[in-house]
């Protein structure tokens, strides 16, 4: 029994998921090179469970050892994302709600997920398709709802292009600069996505701050 696969607790043998998926994911782009990178961030872009966060450092790692390029990575990366969010898009488009929620058990959708996305999408608008790719779950189900909602399809390619390009490149960048421990980001995922929420807060709270004021100033 396979200790990367099993951790022993009280005796007990539990199964870790997350470490499993993680060795698979560095194993299958340690032979399949950009194309394995294109395709694990196509799942991860739509209702698979491939965390983004498990694939990007190890490429960024890669770049270091010389197997890999920025520009490569980020062309297979973003390309991956592209195409993923495209696919779950017109899922939404023309399937809606009712072949969602037929089907998504299969692909292994939570459909409180979903609701929390929709949620999301129609109380921030279209950019929230952009915000959601820094956010956890919701990055994984927001071209959904877009679909549904019929936005715009060169708005939505515009700003999946830009958020999925500036989060996965921000996790390649991190595991190339911390190389052989490149493992460690995942001890910092939860750190990282509450700081990238707070962020995100601070600056819808600065935004609403500034439109009363301009608002009151006009009745004044």
């Amino acid at each position: 029994m396979s200790k990367s696969i099993f951790n022993k607790i009280d005796g007990e043998f539990i199964l870790s998921f997350t470490e499993t998926i993680t060795e698979l994911i560095t194993k299958f782009i340690s032979s399949s090179g950009y194309s394995s990178v294109f395709i694990l961030m196509t799942l991860e872009s739509m209702i698979a469970p491939v965390p983004s966060e498990a694939v990007m450092p190890f490429a960024g790692f890669l770049i270091t050892e010389g197997q890999f390029t920025f520009t490569g990575v980020a062309i297979a990366s973003t390309s991956g994302s592209l195409l993923g969010s495209i696919l779950s898009y017109y899922m939404g488009l023309y399937g809606g709600k009712p072949i969602i929620k037929k089907f998504g058990k299969y692909l292994l959708l939570d459909e409180y997920h979903l609701k929390l996305t929709e949620d999301f999408f129609y109380k921030h608008g279209e950019k929230a398709v952009f915000i959601s790719r820094f956010i956890p779950i919701v990055r994984h189900l927001i071209s959904i709802p877009a679909g549904i909602a019929k936005m715009n399809i060169s708005k939505f390619i515009l700003y999946t292009a830009i958020g999925a390009t500036a989060w996965n490149m921000f996790l390649a960048y991190l595991g190339y600069i911390l190389r052989n421990n490149w493992t460690q980001i995942h001890k910092y995922d939860k750190f990282i996505d509450i700081s990238i929420l707070i962020f995100i807060l601070i600056g819808f709270i600065y935004f609403i701050n500034k439109r009363l004021r301009s608002r009151k100033k006009s009745l004044s």
